[in-house]
């Protein structure tokens, strides 16, 4: 329906006090169909609070990246790793199953990105790493997510168990995800229980602060980064569906990591059990230069500091007592919250720090009405990570687990992090499944050992007893408990 001429007087008179008027600069020459256009993205742009974020981005008061840093104080740090935990984890999973059989837990998958590094232009969790089975990331993730619904089943009373999947996705992927989740059944789980939002987007200004016009009638505008998803959370309605569900704890993860263990009862309990508002999962760097982000403090206050942000010197420091990495814990973007935090995030908006990329952006020449194809960069686009309410918050605690277990990034079309990498990654961790329940994997001279376990068999190597004394012969896919059965 075409705006009425209130709602376009209004909402020129917005744009103008707050010196954007320029954006309707074309309108006396535009069609009718272009106006409706022009006043429908306009609509979805809030201009105090985008000139608030160009202000804060661009003012001198940015707090300065090579501010002094110091280690994660010990008490918002524990790890799974090793056998000094063991009792802990056991009582942080015990909670978190419990949690989720109360249906108080909840999942946010971040998944607006294309996979246009891997050579695809479908949204990345449609990628298929050629496991045998050929299920794709989307797929491997919903049945983490029903496998875990399953095992929660005894703490639920009787009643049904739900994890609500809250999917994020952008405006080039949104038809597309919806579509394939649709084509797959949503891989058994309910439509009333998977919940798609779209990632928010900022205009790009030019050097003056003024938005830049990508055609008469369009704000050139770009994603606003993965720590957009605060104000999407809010404005697309599911912090008041988390609500009206009586959800008071989320966990939140990438759709590139295909080893992600979806609504992990551990890391859920764990959290819980520190009284956080907030939470990270993190893994051991690699080695001192590892181009990776660390979670931190800096300034006394939670932080992800970039691997560029320190100097060498602080990041080969190492633990005498332990001989590890002091700046050891690696920001894999795999988060705890609480509903009430993410609600509470909308009054410190304000002083979030966007980062500032400048670019190159074709724009319209307000003044000529003529396209311009900059050769230089002319103006920034703005984005916040998810990271950035870190400082925000007052009760954080990081989890350390095992990277070959949790983390397998699917970044790239060859090489490291890449579809053969997260294939590989995946199927040793299955082949650890087995060989962890008594089972033994037979392979032929010179071929690779090929056993896949779905997650709707296992979640993390449980209910594989069956395989105790039995041989799986390599290649093989155990896809449901009559597998286990069948094996001699």
């Amino acid at each position: 329906m075409a705006p009425s001429q209130q709602e376009v007087d209004a909402l020129k008179a917005s744009f103008s006090t707050n010196g954007q008027g320029h954006v309707f600069q074309f309108w006396d020459s535009l069609s009718q169909e272009q106006r409706d256009t022009l006043v429908k993205q306009l609509s979805d742009i809030d201009v105090v609070r985008v000139n608030n974020i160009y202000e804060t981005a661009t003012g001198p008061n940015t707090p300065s990246t090579s501010s002094a840093v110091k280690p994660l104080p010990d008490a918002a740090f524990d790890s799974v790793i090793g056998d000094a935990n063991a009792g802990k984890v056991k009582e942080w999973e015990q909670t978190g199953m419990k949690l989720i059989g109360e249906g108080k837990v909840a999942v946010i998958l971040l998944a607006g990105g294309q996979g246009t590094r891997l050579g695809s232009s479908e949204p990345k969790g449609c990628y298929d790493i050629n496991l045998p089975s050929h299920k794709t990331l989307f797929q491997m993730q919903a049945e983490r997510i029903i496998r875990m619904q399953k095992l929660a089943e005894k703490y639920a009373n009787g009643k049904e168990v739900v994890i609500p999947w809250y999917v994020m996705t952008s405006g080039p992927t949104r038809a597309a995800t919806e579509a394939f989740f649709k084509s797959k059944n949503y891989f058994g789980l309910r439509t009333e229980n998977i919940f798609f939002f779209n990632q928010g987007v900022l205009p790009a200004f030019g050097t003056d602060g003024k938005i830049l016009m990508e055609s008469k009638f369009a704000p050139a505008v770009a994603p606003d980064g993965n720590g957009g998803i605060y104000a999407a959370l809010l404005r697309e309605g599911v912090i008041a569906d988390l609500e009206r569900r009586g959800t008071p704890y989320v966990h939140a993860y990438c759709v590139d990591n295909c080893l992600v263990k979806v609504a992990d009862p551990v890391f859920i309990g764990y959290c819980v059990s520190k009284n956080a508002e907030c939470g990270a999962k993190v893994v051991p760097k690699t080695h001192a230069e590892e181009p990776v982000g660390v979670i931190c403090q800096r300034n006394g206050r939670y932080a992800v500091v970039e691997y560029s942000e320190i100097d060498p010197s602080i990041a080969a420091q190492k633990d005498p007592k332990t001989g590890a990495l002091v700046y050891n814990a690696a920001n894999i973007v795999n988060h705890f919250y609480t509903t009430d935090f993410l609600r509470r995030i909308k009054s410190f908006e304000s002083q979030l720090e966007y980062h500032i990329a400048r670019k190159k952006i074709p724009h319209v020449d307000v003044t000529t009405g003529q396209t311009i194809k900059p050769t230089s960069p002319n103006g920034i686009k703005l984005e916040l990570f998810i990271f950035d309410v870190f400082p925000f918050t007052d009760r954080f605690a990081v989890l350390e687990v095992q990277r070959k277990e949790e983390f397998s990034p699917l970044k790239n079309a060859t090489g490291a992090d890449s579809p053969q990498t997260s294939r590989a990654d995946i199927l040793a961790q299955c082949a650890r499944f087995v060989e962890a329940a008594g089972g033994k994997i037979q392979v032929k001279d010179g071929e690779e050992k090929v056993v896949e376990v779905s997650p709707l068999v296992s979640y993390g190597g449980e209910g594989l007893e069956a395989l105790k004394g039995k041989t799986v012969k390599s290649p093989a896919v155990i896809a449901s408990e009559a597998d286990l059965r069948q094996l001699e």
